[in-house]
């Protein structure tokens, strides 16, 4: 009789088991269950330990970590007629375990071709130069849109980043060009205003010499001392315009410079 008994409680003890192994559940802090009861939506679980009925109940698990979709790279017509191709980062995570499994077959590929159809949508409404220095501004237009799109299935959309625009040999050629043309632009401004500043001082200079005879003779005589100072330099001047005390101190300091 005993015998029979512990024969009979093995399979009994091997049953129970089982039927634990498969009703106690663990997930991570990171994830949830998501639990279906005879087909209905009957909660989400975890983290941590939990129980669920083998046979009745149905669990998927879900990862509630930020989710990077590498969107590939799209041909966008932008509003200016101009083809280029874009390629983007999407950064997205579930918020909503139950809605991101009963409102969407599949909410990661959902998410990635909803992601594909946005950029080209947004781009295409944009100009070149715009594409080109407001990438801040477009791909904040791009997170606001994905984000509406997605939160009805439990997903936010935390961020969106336009990794790389490719633009055909001849618009490269034209926008080096174009660049090249500006800083030309730029040079020329900057030579002409140092050139209407230099103006400006030399009308400014040649009014004090006008109320000072004096100051510009003295100017006169430093120009022709800096030009003595080259050797073998015959210079040439109106005797009216320099005394003759002025033009001996000249003749002398030029005599000075020789022997030196």
């Amino acid at each position: 009789m005993v015998d029979f008994t512990s024969q009979l409680l093995f399979p009994v003890l091997i049953v129970i088991f089982l039927i634990l192994s498969q009703s106690i559940k663990m997930v991570n802090e990171y994830e949830r269950v998501v639990i279906f009861r005879l087909g209905r939506l009957s909660g989400v679980k975890g983290p941590g330990i939990f129980l669920i009925i083998p046979i009745i109940d149905k669990a998927m698990k879900i990862d509630l970590r930020i989710v990077a979709i590498d969107v590939p790279k799209q041909a966008v017509i932008t509003r200016d007629n101009v083809t280029v191709e874009v390629d983007a980062v999407v950064y997205y995570k579930v918020v909503e375990p139950g809605a991101a499994i009963t409102q969407v077959e599949n909410y990661m590929f959902a998410t990635s071709t909803l992601s594909q159809t946005t950029l080209r949508d947004v781009l295409g409404q944009m100009e070149l130069d715009e594409l080109l220095s407001e990438r801040e501004n477009i791909n904040k237009q791009i997170q606001e849109l994905l984000d509406a799109y997605t939160d009805p299935w439990g997903i936010k959309v935390t961020g969106v980043t336009i990794r790389d625009v490719s633009l055909p040999e001849t618009m490269k050629r034209a926008i080096a060009k174009q660049a090249e043309a500006e800083r030309e632009k730029r040079a020329r401004i900057i030579l002409a205003e140092g050139e209407s500043q230099a103006a400006q001082k030399m009308v400014e200079a040649a009014t004090l010499y006008q109320g000072a005879p004096t100051a510009i003779k003295l100017r006169e005589l430093q120009t022709l001392a800096e030009i003595a100072r080259e050797k073998n330099l015959i210079v040439v001047t109106q005797t009216q315009s320099i005394e003759a005390g002025n033009i001996a101190a000249l003749s002398q300091a030029i005599s000075k410079k020789k022997e030196q």
